[in-house]
């Protein structure tokens, strides 16, 4: 009946005296008293039913946020990606000391000239989401993933006092620690080794992107001498500079060994260091 009433064609709609012997027959019995009541039961069940679907549909929505600000999170930091939501510009910060760790694992292109496509892209899943759990109890920045090189600093954007190199130092002994144990999906007997660069300096630090494509990026030639500390370093070793080692020398718990012969770095002797726990050294 209420299909035929909202017909777009007038002539098809039913008379008024239709309508109301339809409506005496659908309600023959029915008290005014009890038809009050049916209708505030649909309406209850109703408001319920609405209820239900928004609560529903709230937390579907607080979930696709949740997935979005941890997809932000890997590529800007929190305390910067609330002033991104807030429509907020960043501007770029100078950092008058924070600490840098580069990784690389050895003997990646080989391993990858032996693997297909999707078994390398697995393989590095896997080990980031490796590296990504330890660190969640550092405070520790991801700068950047290249291929297989592992890039994180602390210090940055929120100062820690000095511990910037603690944090880094702690967290490049468990990294390489875990790594002894890690297995390549499509390679289980083939263990992995890295070599691991570190150096504590001045950096520039800033949102590259706009909002479209926000990325935190850090600048200055303490992210430069960190790539040269790893890829002039020794597979599982911890190499580090001399600002690092001095830095380091206010906490207890390393060993720290000069490395021997020095190397040179653009013709110059550059004297740097083994880091290691306290304890036997696998120098």
């Amino acid at each position: 009946m209420l299909k035929q009433c909202i017909n777009y064609d007038p002539s098809k709609r039913p008379p008024l005296q239709t309508i109301n012997a339809s409506l005496r027959r659908i309600t023959r019995g029915v008290t005014s008293k009890k038809l009050l009541e049916n209708l505030t039961v649909r309406m209850e069940q109703y408001t319920n039913n609405l209820e239900s679907l928004v609560e529903a549909k709230l937390a579907t929505l607080v979930e696709e946020k949740m997935k979005t600000e941890e997809l932000l999170y890997q590529f800007v930091p929190k305390s910067i990606a609330a002033l991104l939501r807030e429509g907020q510009f960043v501007e770029p910060e100078a950092f008058e000391c924070m600490t840098v760790f580069y990784s690389d694992i050895v003997g990646f292109t080989s391993l990858s000239s032996e693997s297909s496509p999707l078994e390398v892209v697995n393989f590095l899943s896997d080990l980031y989401l490796c590296f990504d759990g330890i660190l969640e109890h550092y405070d520790i920045f991801k700068v950047d993933t290249i291929g297989d090189a592992y890039i994180v600093a602390s210090g940055l954007p929120q100062r820690n006092e000095g511990k910037h190199v603690l944090e880094i130092a702690c967290a490049a002994l468990e990294l390489r620690d875990r790594l002894r144990s890690f297995k390549i999906p499509h390679k289980p007997n083939r263990t992995l080794e890295m070599r691991v660069g570190i150096h504590s300096g001045p950096c520039i630090a800033g949102i590259v992107g706009g909002l479209n494509m926000p990325k935190y990026c850090v600048f200055g030639d303490t992210l430069t001498t960190g790539k040269f500390m790893e890829s002039s370093g020794l597979p599982m070793k911890i190499h580090i500079t001399e600002e690092s080692k001095k830095l380091l020398a206010s906490f207890e718990g390393f060993t720290i060994e000069q490395r021997q012969p020095r190397i040179t770095r653009d013709g110059l002797p550059f004297q740097t260091y083994w880091l290691e726990r306290d304890g036997p050294s696998d120098n």
